[in-house]
């Protein structure tokens, strides 16, 4: 992670030092002081206003670290809190090092996580005041960031957590391999697809009196809706492929890339990277595509495309123009950082190309 420090006394200028010494290299930490600052200590002074410097570090850091009151600490990040799926995480930690407390972005920032960290290493007490954990129950938004899951709908998953929190059953529903033991809070219809390996210790399978399951959770590639009221978690495998023509529409090409998802029933919140040539590294419609679903976008040379191995549709008119005979498909397995197969083989429209690939999964997802 990368975490900004900044602290207001020389005796919490004291503690900075050390956190920044006790988190690297496990994190990347910049320690900042504002106010007093014990002599000796190399912390980099804030000359600016407070909120100005913390308006930078909430769009540059994975999470800030106040040593100091929580009242400073809420009054400088309250203009800057906007979506708890993007916040930085927020923790203050008070100067006698006592106390490690949790204040933003406790879950899906994994502001929860680091306050254990942090309260080991310092031997504080940590504060966590987030419902599911204080009860011990399962957090959704914890499961889904340690999984690597794209939570489709927000407000779904803070309903799921309250129907947790109210003791009511959530249904499970999955097609691909699950590891580990389910959570008490979860079950299963009567008959599931779920893909269970050997290593999973429990099954919480509904009574047979008990088959309503109103709310639940679906673990899949694209969007089923199996419960009446159902949050999707959708695992981003995928790498697509793109290639095009010159100064295509972003609209048209938006289009081709949902229809083609869609007929393959894969969501587009599954796609883990784009990836095209160079030569379209500032294509307008391809960047367009990557901003809006926030999607990462990336290029490779023709020489390195061409270094690709595997059996690829190529094109004589293609190689003619970019010196490689295909981009799509090519493209798609460079991109991957894992052992992968193409899924969808290149499509073509109207001057648009396409290609699907996933990569191989050493392991299910896993509950623990």
């Amino acid at each position: 992670m990368k975490l900004a420090i900044v602290s207001f006394t020389k005796a919490g200028s004291i503690l900075n030092d050390k956190m920044v010494r006790l988190l690297e290299p496990a994190h990347s930490c910049m320690g900042y002081y504002k106010g007093r600052c014990e002599a000796g200590v190399e912390l980099t002074k804030i000359e600016e206003d407070l909120q100005d410097w913390c308006e930078r570090q909430f769009a540059d850091m994975d999470g800030i670290i106040f040593i100091g009151a929580c009242g400073i600490a809420v009054r400088t990040i309250a203009p800057f809190v906007k979506d708890k799926t993007k916040d930085p995480l927020v923790l203050v930690i008070d100067e006698g090092a006592s106390f490690v407390i949790s204040l933003l972005s406790g879950h899906i920032g994994g502001g929860n996580e680091l306050t254990l960290e942090i309260s080991r290493l310092l031997q504080a007490t940590p504060v966590i005041t987030t419902a599911t954990d204080i009860n011990g129950r399962f957090a959704v938004d914890v499961f889904a960031k340690r999984e690597g899951l794209f939570i489709t709908d927000m407000k779904m998953a803070k309903e799921v957590s309250a129907a947790v929190l109210e003791g009511q059953r959530i249904g499970l529903s999955t097609r691909l391999q699950i590891e580990g033991e389910i959570p008490k809070e979860l079950v299963l219809p009567p008959v599931s697809d779920v893909v269970m390996p050997f290593d999973v210790f429990e099954l919480n399978l509904a009574n047979d009196d008990e088959n309503t399951i109103d709310t639940g959770i679906c673990i899949s590639y694209d969007e089923e809706k199996p419960f009446t009221n159902t949050l999707n978690l959708i695992p981003k495998r995928f790498i697509l492929g793109i290639g095009c023509k010159k100064n295509i529409e972003s609209k048209k090409l938006e289009e081709f890339l949902l229809n083609l998802l869609q007929e393959v029933q894969i969501s587009v919140h599954a796609i883990k990277t784009i990836a095209s040539i160079d030569l379209k590294v500032d294509e307008a419609c391809i960047r367009a595509f990557s901003d809006k679903y926030e999607i990462p976008f990336v290029t490779y040379t023709a020489e390195e495309l061409k270094a690709v191995e595997g059996d690829f549709q190529e094109s004589d008119f293609v190689k003619q123009v970019t010196g490689v005979g295909s981009v799509c498909e090519r493209s798609a397995i460079k991109a991957c950082r894992k052992p992968a197969t193409l899924f969808m083989r290149k499509r073509a429209y109207e001057g648009m190309t396409a290609a699907l690939a996933i990569e191989e999964e050493t392991r299910g997802i896993r509950f623990e």
